[in-house]
C-alpha cells in the first residue's frame, strides 16, 4: 500500500491514565462508526505501521481513549503522542447521494446549471472556515465553495458534480 491508499483518521493527543491508554482526536463526521475498529495505522517516520486496538472508548468532542494491544504502561504509551492515525481508504463507510469524500471526486467534471461544463476538480482546498473545489478549465483556475447550497448532485457513475453557482461566481474567473 502507498500513502494514497490511506485517509487521515486523527491524531494521538496524549497518554491517558497509567495503563497505556491514549487520548486521540478523531477527524471524522461520525465518530460512532469507528467504535469497533480493530486496528489503525500510525505514521512512524513516514511509514504507515499497523497497531491493533485492545479497547476504544468514545468521548465527547470527537475524542476517544484507545489502548493498543501489547501497550500496557504509561511509559510504553509515551512514544505515541503527536502521531497521526490513518485507515485504508477501502474501509471508508459508503456514502450516498450528494455526500462524498474529498479524495473520491478528484478528477470529476463540474457542470454548472447555467454555464455547463466548467472544468475538472484538481483538488479540494481545505481552508480554515470552508473547503473549495479547485477546478481547472484550460489555463484558468476556478474556486467554488463546497456547500450544500451550490452542490446539486454528485453522479459517481458519470464522474460529474452538478452545481448551481451563485450569479457572478464563475464570471470572476472567466
Amino acid at each position: 500500500m502507498n500513502k494514497d491508499d490511506f485517509y487521515y483518521l486523527g491524531k494521538v493527543l496524549k497518554t491517558y491514565g497509567n495503563k497505556g491508554q491514549l487520548l486521540v482526536t478523531l477527524d471524522v463526521d461520525a465518530p460512532e462508526t469507528y467504535r469497533n475498529l480493530e486496528s489503525v495505522f500510525l505514521d512512524l517516520h513516514g511509514e504507515r505501521i499497523p497497531f491493533f486496538i485492545g479497547s476504544i472508548e468514545l468521548k465527547p468532542s470527537r475524542k476517544a481513549v484507545i489502548r493498543f494491544r501489547d501497550i500496557d504502561s504509561m511509559e510504553d504509551a509515551g512514544a505515541f503522542p503527536g502521531l497521526e492515525m490513518y485507515l485504508p481508504t477501502d474501509q471508508l463507510p459508503a456514502l450516498k447521494g450528494n455526500q462524498f469524500y474529498h479524495h473520491e471526486i478528484i478528477g470529476f467534471t463540474v457542470v454548472d446549471a447555467k454555464r455547463g461544463n466548467i472544468g475538472v476538480i484538481e483538488e479540494i482546498l481545505d481552508l480554515r472556515h470552508q473547503s473549495l473545489f479547485q477546478v481547472r478549465l484550460g489555463e484558468k483556475e476556478i474556486l467554488i465553495p463546497v456547500v450544500d447550497e451550490i452542490i446539486r448532485r454528485v453522479n459517481r457513475k458519470k464522474r460529474i458534480v452538478e452545481i448551481d453557482a451563485p450569479e457572478g461566481l464563475i464570471d470572476i474567473y472567466c
